[in-house]
């Protein structure tokens, strides 16, 4: 089966990542790591303080992204009386399942469709934020499924002019896929008390059965960080596998300019047919929006070549498919599967 329906990595790992795991000791499992004995949560978390020059204390890690945003969300709606996050509105449905499990509310604030993208209108969203004052905000740069992003000056503009006693969790799992500039986090951290940055190794570094996220946030949170720390240390084996990882940039800036030439084969191949629009993508997905009309026959088609895409069933996209960039082969497949399709249904 092809799973092109999770934004999962169908390409190999580094070669690294390959060597680490045939390498590791096993009796290294026998025994606790001891560099909590040195006031620090990993070997990892020291490695990221100094690839992003983030202090090791202001490092988070957790088991994918997606604990890095249950814990934060779930220790910041629980600690005092308010208890609203804003969310974006077309995003991971995870994002309010999270709040409703500690009691919390969620409100939306608007994405706007343009020409070829969705985008983030900033002053209409540190309007929402004052107006409504919530606990958390949310912002998904890359967002899922849409595939548009932040840019670090507008992440700035956003963090000056709203409260600061509102945390601001930035879900960027998506990121670097294409941009590769990561410079602005550090000063942004440094900056702003009330900032969280949560990424992954799921996505760009194509580990997500791994299960390890990782992030930043601003200075005088020991509590939370205290809460989300695993006091005695965390996997062995899969730091010994992350390291590897992160010292294989190359390797998967190379699967990330191939995941590009799946990009322009969906917008040269169906960007201007009829009832189609390609959208603009940051991430390792593509967000096409496709005539209803050939869902079922193309439902029938990529299943009977073991293909699976997600037909998108969220309010305002159901017309839209959103396909994670897999290898060329896989890309091809699926585009001629649409066009073949659609041709057949005209």
């Amino acid at each position: 089966m092809n799973f092109l329906d999770r934004n999962e990595f169908n390409f190999q790992p580094s070669q690294k990542v390959i060597d680490a795991v045939k390498n590791f000791d096993p009796e290294l499992l026998c025994f606790y790591t001891r560099i909590y004995d040195q006031g620090k949560k990993s070997i990892v978390s020291v490695k990221l303080s100094e690839i992003y020059g983030v202090p090791e204390e202001q490092v988070i890690l957790g088991y994918g992204g997606e604990d890095i945003l249950k814990n934060a969300v779930h220790y910041y709606l629980m600690e005092g009386d308010n208890k609203t996050i804003l969310i974006p509105e077309f995003s991971w449905w995870y994002y309010n399942r999270i709040a409703g499990e500690c009691g919390g509310t969620f409100q939306m604030y608007p994405l706007h469709e343009t020409d070829d993208t969705f985008a983030y209108n900033i002053d209409e969203v540190i309007e929402y934020t004052c107006r409504i004052h919530p606990r958390m905000l949310l912002l998904a740069s890359p967002n899922n499924p849409t595939g548009n992003g932040l840019t670090p000056e507008e992440i700035s503009r956003i963090m000056e002019h709203i409260p600061s006693d509102t945390i601001v969790l930035i879900d960027e799992a998506y990121a670097s896929f294409i941009s590769t500039d990561t410079h602005y986090i550090a000063p942004l951290v440094n900056q702003y008390s009330n900032l969280i940055i949560s990424r992954t190794l799921s996505k760009f570094y194509g580990l997500p059965g791994l299960r390890l996220g990782f992030g930043f946030m601003g200075k005088g949170h020991e509590q939370f960080v205290s809460y989300i720390n695993k006091y005695l240390g965390y996997n062995r084996f899969s730091e010994a596998v992350a390291i590897a990882a992160l010292d294989s940039d190359d390797h998967y800036r190379h699967v990330a300019d191939e995941m590009e030439w799946g990009r322009q084969l969906y917008k040269r191949e169906l960007g201007q047919l009829p009832g189609f629009k390609v959208y603009k993508s940051v991430a390792n997905f593509i967000l096409i929006k496709y005539p209803l009309a050939i869902k079922e026959p193309l439902q029938k088609a990529l299943a009977a070549q073991d293909y699976k895409i997600k037909f998108m069933s969220d309010k305002g996209l159901e017309s839209c498919v959103r396909i994670t960039l897999g290898r060329r082969e896989q890309t091809q497949a699926v585009c001629d599967t649409i066009l073949k399709v659609f041709r057949g249904k005209r």
